[in-house]
């Protein structure tokens, strides 16, 4: 899909469809005063008579209107107008792409940039627009042998009353990069595990340093048992699909700035070893990569954008499966950083590979850590699908991810890290264990984690329930690549 943005006026742009907002009640939006004025006072016709109320949800689509230079006009409800906010913008854009996709235009001319919004600015409904944009025309049919029909939208020009200025402009730069970081992170998501890999992925990541001049290093399990990396090593004893330990590094900035180091969970398939899961929803366990998924979407994003930073990927990559040399409950392993742990659930692998992947990042002497993990089942229960939790062994980290969260509508909730819940890792026979128990089971994971994270400040995403959905709509979601890369532009605008 391709975005533009310039000042016209609705009556005059010349286009298969201008959408116009109108607010319950059917006062019509400033941008479609000037409309309706030009096509005969047609649009206040069709509002006295009822055909259209501005309900939120509500649409109407006209055709062959006389006096203005567009073929149709679709006219969007905006629902009360002291009720508008961020939420019913991105309620009536989804609507509203939802309609245009079922239409045969090609292109469509939007005037929406200049609705009111509530502690939002133009750059911020301007990013909303093509994220939801890119999402109505996303399909993940790829491998049916007939994939359907793609709809015919294609163009899209967001008009303003005014001349967009370069940070309107930088915003839809922006935006563009984040939703085809978020492609990508739903593409890979959604491959199935016998294709998608631990080594396709690390195939994925060198196409990406070739595309986006990235440096692109793969460590082989012979590398990482030199390392120490016996923790991660003991998840992949039960595959026969060898590990990797993928990095990416961007260098947008001077080589003295210490980078942000982004560490994603490459589970490419969580069979829960010889803990193993239910056979319900376990084909949802090729999500269990969308860790991996995000960050390898954020460096395309942040690559694309040529953002001033420095930004380290770092993916540990395998599968978790049974197998006669799979890991055992009671078994206990070495980490890189040393520390010995008891495997009492070989389901709770997720950490026994971050862990050594958390060790490995201090070597780019990081400002900065986050991992992005679907870690834990818990984590859903706690905050459903809504918003991904959030921990940080530094308050003023956390604030800046819930901000970049609020911003892009791709929320975070914070969870404590409390060195109370520590003791629930307690082992009698090891330094710790990799599970605390039923209770806080989101909590103590991050508690584990945080062991592995002295030596720099450090934030823990669980996306156990953002990162796809299931049911009807089941697919990768692409979450969290806007929060990271909001968060990465807001610190390449601090340094």
């Amino acid at each position: 899909m391709e975005f533009s943005i310039k000042q016209s006026s609705p009556e005059n742009q010349r286009s298969a469809c201008v959408v116009l907002g109108v607010f319950e009640g059917g006062l019509l939006a400033p941008s479609a005063h000037s409309f309706d004025e030009t096509a005969n006072h047609l649009l206040s016709d069709l509002i006295a008579r009822g055909d259209m109320t501005g309900k939120s949800g509500s649409s109407l689509l006209i055709h062959a209107l006389s006096g203005v230079a567009a073929e149709r006009v679709l006219l969007v409800g905006l629902g009360k107008q002291n009720e508008f906010g961020a939420k019913q913008f991105i309620d009536m854009l989804r609507s509203s792409f939802a309609t245009l996709n079922k239409t045969i235009c090609k292109d469509a001319a939007l005037y929406l940039v200049d609705l009111p919004v509530k502690d939002r600015d133009d750059a911020w409904k301007i990013t909303q627009i093509a994220l939801a944009g890119f999402e109505s025309v996303y399909r993940s049919d790829g491998m049916k042998s007939k994939p359907a029909d793609k709809p015919a939208l294609r163009k899209i020009l967001l008009g303003c009353s005014k001349k967009p200025g370069s940070q309107a402009k930088d915003a839809l730069h922006q935006a563009v990069a984040i939703a085809h970081g978020m492609n990508l992170a739903k593409d890979l998501g959604n491959l199935p595990g016998n294709i998608c890999t631990p080594t396709y992925l690390a195939e994925q990541a060198r196409k990406l340093a070739d595309s986006h001049k990235l440096k692109a290093t793969i460590l082989e399990e012979k590398d990482m048992e030199k390392l120490g990396m016996f923790s991660l090593l003991s998840v992949t004893r039960g595959s026969r699909q060898p590990a990797k330990l993928i990095t990416l590094e961007y260098k947008g900035a001077d080589k003295k700035q210490k980078p942000v180091v982004l560490v994603g969970k490459g589970l490419t398939f969580d069979s829960g070893g010889i803990s193993i899961k239910p056979a319900a929803e376990m084909d949802e366990m090729k999500y269990d990569m969308c860790g991996a998924a995000s960050v390898l979407g954020a460096m395309l994003a942040v690559a694309e954008m040529g953002l001033k930073i420095n930004v380290v990927g770092v993916i540990p990559s395998s599968e978790n499966m049974p197998d006669g040399a799979a890991s055992k409950p009671g078994d206990i392993v070495k980490s890189m950083a040393g520390h010995t742990i008891e495997i009492l659930n070989t389901d709770a692998e997720g950490r026994l590979i971050l862990c050594d992947a958390l060790t490995y990042s201090a070597r780019f002497e990081p400002d900065t850590v986050i991992d992005i993990a679907t870690l834990t089942g818990a984590c859903v229960i706690a905050l459903g699908g809504v918003a991904t939790g959030l921990f940080s062994n530094q308050d003023e980290l956390a604030k800046e991810l819930l901000d970049a969260g609020s911003y892009t509508n791709d929320k975070a909730w914070q969870l404590p890290l409390w060195d109370e819940y520590q003791q629930q890792l307690d082992s009698n026979f090891a330094d710790m264990q990799n599970i605390g128990g039923r209770a806080a089971g989101s909590v103590t994971a991050a508690c584990f984690l945080s062991r592995f994270t002295k030596e720099y400040r450090w934030a823990h995403l669980d996306i156990a329930g953002t990162a796809w959905k299931s049911g009807k709509e089941k697919g990768a979601t692409g979450r969290p690549v806007p929060l990271l890369t909001q968060y990465l532009i807001g610190r390449a605008k601090s340094i």
